[in-house]
């Protein structure tokens, strides 16, 4: 029998957390075998049989001297964790707070996929941010203006401590803006994008799924024939990208282990292209590329588990 890679989740009873453990509990070459959640400490994991949930202090995780760990944590908790682990230990941080750090490797396969292979520390991108660097990598050489972007996505984005935007009576039937400036994901794709980016966020009340229209200024004409065979070159030989003809609805996102872009529309002058993207806000989105990350730091193939 093939000796599996034993792996942490802490964190491991949020959404991203549940979704991250269903995946790896149907990963052919790793275990999980430590599952942290201080508030169910001690009752089953509902996604691998025979697994409980345990109260991981730094240090007991760094004793356990594991082969990777995902930390699935708020954001601004997990600098203990970092410090008491093994430098050999792959860490996985879904949180935002090595996003901006130069000496960790931000983990978007579909763009930095060799800085990715082999490294130790991975910051997972946000959900948003995600789709907007797929949906406006492939014309950042051609920009003339900033990009903007227009996003809704379910409540499960914002987490599972109450507030008005995870209360599904405050939701019904509406839709809520939120920091529609200085938003992290704006932050995020500006820097990786190596180009401003503007990005105005929405919730509705659905659970999951996540919907973008996108905004591409460019310097150089083009119609929407050329901009959508683009994208089929760039994403020809990425599996979890599909390029549509047609809009994706929020809907096609939902459930969905990759991406989906299309919709392609192009202004009359030919400088303005715009394009709708969809995905899964815990899945792509969070938890699927966070096993991406985890099998390219590792030397497995890169789907491994996911489809």
């Amino acid at each position: 029998m093939v000796n599996r890679h034993r792996i942490g989740v802490v964190g491991a009873r949020g959404h991203t957390g549940s979704e991250l453990l269903a995946i790896l509990e149907r990963h052919q070459a790793v275990e999980v075998s430590h599952a942290g959640s201080r508030e169910l400490v001690g009752q089953s994991v509902p996604e691998i049989d025979g697994l409980v949930f345990e109260d991981l202090s730094p240090n007991q995780l760094a004793d356990l001297s594991l082969d990777a760990v995902f930390l699935a944590l708020p954001n601004g908790v997990s600098t203990p964790f970092v410090e008491a682990i093994s430098e050999e230990t792959v860490i996985v941080d879904i949180s935002a707070d090595h996003r901006f750090d130069d000496t960790w490797v931000y983990g978007l396969p579909e763009l930095f996929r060799d800085k990715i292979a082999g490294a130790r520390r991975i910051a997972n991108p946000g959900c948003y941010a995600t789709i907007m660097q797929l949906a406006i990598a492939p014309f950042v050489d051609e920009l003339d203006g900033v990009p903007a972007v227009f996003g809704v996505s379910g409540y499960s984005g914002s987490g599972t401590t109450p507030s008005p935007m995870t209360d599904p009576d405050r939701l019904r039937d509406n839709l809520m803006t939120y920091r529609l400036v200085e938003h992290i994901h704006e932050h995020e794709a500006t820097k990786y994008l190596e180009h401003p980016v503007r990005f105005m966020p929405h919730v509705h009340p659905a659970f999951r799924g996540l919907l973008v229209t996108v905004h591409i200024p460019v310097g150089r004409p083009t119609t929407a024939e050329d901009v959508a065979q683009t994208f089929r070159d760039r994403y020809s030989e990425e599996p979890l990208i599909e390029i549509r003809e047609r809009a994706p609805e929020l809907r096609d996102g939902t459930g969905l282990t990759g991406a989906v872009l299309g919709g392609v529309e192009v202004s009359k002058d030919g400088h303005n292209i715009v394009v709708v993207g969809a995905e899964d806000n815990l899945l792509k989105g969070a938890a699927v590329q966070a096993v991406q990350n985890l099998n390219l730091a590792l030397g497995l193939p890169e789907l491994t588990g996911i489809l």
